[in-house]
Parts: structure tokens; sequence; C-alpha cells
């Protein structure tokens, strides 16, 4: 079943889309998807974070701190955006380094946001907080924030096998493990992925990120042959935090000696999907795309 159809959508007709830009190729992806579908582009950059290369791809373009909140508002109105999206991973530990405010220092908009969450703490600092809290002010002045698969359906993920052989029953079982504790860490807001080998956790993704969480799969497991699960929340806020895997990814996991990815079907962006599928196939990696059910119910009546 192709998910992707239901989010097909209809021409953007020179309409200008903003593109809040964190790291990785994401961005780059969701740019050249819209200027597919007939539109413009006003990219920001956040500092530090943002692809060189979506210069080329931006009708219009600027660079923001992480905090500059009202500057990026603003940014967006005078170009003319209506609907923005963010696309891209915002390194979220770097934010609680001694000296990370100097290079992104809040505009006024940026500490009412942040406020709550940093300075009076009556707020926690989860990613659905934060992610949240900045598009509540982004929608309070007339920019809304939207869904990068909106703009981008081709990006999601359809039900299947990616790349690689199918699953073997002792695969089957992992995935089936792994898929209710990642729902789990989801559910509190965590993290997306884990590491199991043998229906035995190895690593649970938090604050350092996918990859560095399979990195410290395999220093802990160095025989190899471990599985890989990344879903969606429970409550996933399309908007922000969508499960996304590039070839970043499996070059984690073929280091970490990974042997299976997990993901959830029409709730993952793929990034390079045919450069995925090659370096999934060299890497001996089986890339396995499955329905929220097939993976808590279905996986674990075939193991």
């Amino acid at each position: 079943m192709d998910l992707r159809r239901e989010h097909a959508p209809a021409g953007l007709d020179g309409e200008t889309i903003g593109i809040l830009a964190g790291w990785g190729r994401f961005p780059v992806a969701v740019a050249e998807a819209i200027r597919r579908h007939g539109g413009r582009t006003a990219i920001l950059a956040i500092r530090d974070h943002a692809d060189q290369s979506l210069d080329s791809l931006a009708d219009v373009s600027g660079e923001v701190g992480v905090a500059e909140i009202g500057r990026a508002v603003d940014f967006f109105r005078r170009h003319g955006v209506r609907r923005a999206t963010m696309a891209g991973k915002i390194h979220k530990k770097t934010l609680f380094s001694r000296y990370a405010w100097l290079r992104h220092l809040p505009d006024w908009t940026g500490l009412r946001t942040f406020w709550p969450h940093f300075i009076s703490r009556r707020r926690d600092n989860r990613d659905d907080s934060l992610l949240g809290a900045i598009a509540h002010a982004f929608d309070g002045r007339g920019v809304a924030i939207c869904p990068a698969t909106d703009f981008a359906p081709e990006l999601l993920a359809e039900e299947g096998v990616l790349a690689g052989r199918p699953l073997s029953p002792r695969q089957l079982a992992d995935v089936a493990f792994g898929w209710r504790l990642a729902k789990e860490l989801g559910r509190l807001d965590i993290g997306q992925t884990v590491v199991v080998k043998n229906r035995a956790p190895l690593a649970l993704e938090a604050i350092e990120g996918t990859d560095e969480c399979i990195r410290r799969a395999g220093r802990l497991c160095p025989a190899g042959g471990m599985t890989a699960v990344k879903v969606a929340k429970p409550r996933q806020d399309l908007r922000f935090d969508m499960p996304t895997i590039g070839v970043g990814t499996l070059e984690s996991l073929r280091a970490a000696g990974a042997r299976v990815l997990a993901i959830e079907a029409g709730r993952t962006i793929l990034v390079d999907r045919e450069r995925l599928a090659e370096v999934a196939t060299r890497a001996g990696i089986t890339i396995a795309s499955l329905c929220d059910a097939a993976g808590e119910a279905g996986l674990e009546a075939a193991a």
C-alpha cells in the first residue's frame, strides 16, 4: 500500500512556501519538492545547522539563530509567506552547552516564547514542548506551520521491504520487541529510536540523537547483528520531528554492524530514497517499512 497518495498536494501555483531549515539533507529534499510542485521557496537557514546547498534552491534566503523567532516571522511575512514548514534536525544538545546562547541569542519574541522553558522553568524542555511553542508563536503572527509532507508527500515511506532480504523469524521477533519499546519511548517524548538484539535492548535514543544511539549500540555489541527500530510517537505532531532516515543513518548502522532497520510506513520520511536502497543493499542491511498494527501485533504473531 502506497500511503503517499493520501497526502498528494495540489499544484502550488507559484505560492511562496517558507522553510525553516535545520541540519541534514531533509530541507534540501523539501525545497526540491516544492519547486517540482510549482512553488517558490523562502528559506531561512538556522545558524550552524543548514546545508549551504540550500542557497541554490531558494528564491529568497536568510539566516537566523534558533531563538530569533520574531525575526524569522518578519522575514517570512515580508516575502509573502503564509505557510511554512520546519525541516531538518536541530542539535538540541548544543543548546545546553555553556556558550550556546551567545550564537543563538533570542530576540524579544524568542525570549517570551522560551521564558517558561529555560528561565522560569514552569514548562519542560521536551522536543514537543519546545517545537510546539515555536509553532504557536508563528501561528499567532499569521504564518501557519505545516507538515513538510503537505508539500513533499513523495518523501513518505510506503509499506514493504525497501531494501535487502525479507526478515527472518528471529529478526521479526526483534522488530516486534523493539517496536513496543520505541513506541513507549515516543509516548514519553524522549526519543524515537531503539537498538535491540535477541529481544534485549542495547541503546535507547535520548537527547544525543539517532546516529549516536546507533553508535553506542555498536560499542556495546561489537559482534554486530543488531536491529534498529525508529517509529513515530503515538501522538506524533506531523508538523515537526517526523522520523527521518537518510544515508547518514545507514552509514551509522553499517559502522555499528546492524543488519535491520525497521521504520513506520506513512509516518517516516526517506531522504534520497534511491541512494538509500543502494547503500543498504551494499551494506547488507534490510530496511523494512511497516504499518503500526503490523509492528505491534502482526510481527509478534509472525515471529
